[in-house]
């Protein structure tokens, strides 16, 4: 797959990094004969040196949008203001609750009866930008981390390709810390609220 194709937009894709040599998005993206990079983080003393070879490593490419998935590496300041207003992320909750990681059972933990997704803006902030587009999902009686987590998934897969498309397609402003979708453009609601509580 050359193209990644985003509900009737193709993004060209350029390049697929990790610091994980064994990824398996390396090999899917090898196998659809998208270029791959290593940038193995256990070589560099510093975390500094390692951010500083990612980030040359993907501007070499020019890319006009960078989006991080899986990846469980906090990026320093400077990477994140060399490609400012250019990264996304996926995080498995309905940020600002729950930051950072293991947010499933942190979910379970409080007894909270709503759960999801969101896709935002990096910034030096760990899981603080600017918040594009949620999914929430109802967290079941019955939840354990796996059910939890794989309902959360599917919401992922669906709203992150949105929030891609609307980026390329110039459709995101940042005003105050808050994003505002232009040409009066709506989120749908099934996306959003894809679930009633007396779904199993």
């Amino acid at each position: 797959m050359e193209n990644l194709i985003l509900s009737n937009f193709s993004g060209k894709v350029v390049l697929v990094v990790s610091n994980n040599p064994d990824a398996l998005g390396l090999k899917k993206a090898r196998d659809m004969g998208i270029d791959t990079k290593v940038i193995d983080h256990k070589k560099f003393s510093r975390r500094e040196d390692f951010d500083s070879a990612l980030a040359d490593t993907i501007a070499g490419y020019h890319p006009d949008l960078i989006a991080l998935a899986g990846f469980m590496r906090i990026l320093t300041e400077k990477f994140v203001m060399r490609f400012e207003n250019k990264i996304l992320n996926i995080h498995p909750s309905l940020l600002p609750a729950f930051p950072g990681e293991n947010t499933h059972k942190k979910v379970l933990a409080q007894g909270c009866l709503i759960h999801g997704c969101s896709v935002h803006f990096v910034t030096n902030k760990l899981d603080g930008g600017p918040i594009i587009i949620q999914a929430v999902v109802p967290v079941l009686p019955k939840d354990n981390h796996d059910s939890l987590a794989k309902r959360v998934l599917k919401q992922e897969h669906k709203i992150y390709p949105l929030a891609i498309r609307w980026f390329l397609e110039n459709k995101l402003v940042i005003e105050n810390n808050r994003v505002i979708l232009k040409d009066n453009l709506q989120i749908p609601d099934p996306l959003v609220f894809p679930y009633t509580n007396s779904q199993a």
